[in-house]
């Protein structure tokens, strides 16, 4: 049998499941590759021995989606058909299936179960801080004066 590329990978899984966009699955693979970097160093070995748990993967997503798309991440994510953590799983579980990530006997989707809630993990962090706000509505003429 032959081996299918990656964009014939995604094209055949997205026949069978057409809840998440094509780019949901580039962006994966992307996210995928930084998380392994963020958390395991080569040891011995190529970089295909690494592995990284769903909850790590989770939080590598996080980190890339904010510095790829900044405030418009949630936005971004929606538009592809991601709602929450469970999503990411369901993508990468395609993934594995069809045979384009490989996974151990303790992987599961619910390893993506609970993670994080989008809202502060993706708006929150772009929103004004509570000091800088108040301060803003308590003095606004120290404001204008600055400028």
């Amino acid at each position: 049998m032959q081996k299918l590329s990656f964009a014939e990978a995604i094209e055949k899984i997205r026949q069978q499941d057409t809840r998440y966009a094509e780019d949901a699955y580039y962006f994966m693979r992307e996210a995928l590759d930084s998380s392994m970097k963020l958390y395991k160093k080569p040891q011995h070995g190529s970089a295909k021995d690494r592995h990284v748990t769903g909850q790590e993967l989770l939080e590598g997503i996080r980190q890339f989606a904010l510095q790829q798309f900044g405030p418009l991440t949630e936005t971004v994510l929606e538009y592809w058909g991601i709602k929450r953590g469970e999503d990411f799983g369901e993508i990468v579980f395609n993934m594995v299936e069809i045979g384009i990530l490989g996974k151990t006997d303790k992987d599961s989707r619910t390893d993506f179960a609970g993670g994080y809630d989008f809202h502060d993990a993706f708006v929150k962090p772009f929103l004004p801080s509570k000091k800088a706000a108040t301060e803003k509505r308590a003095n606004p003429l120290r404001q204008q004066s600055a400028q």
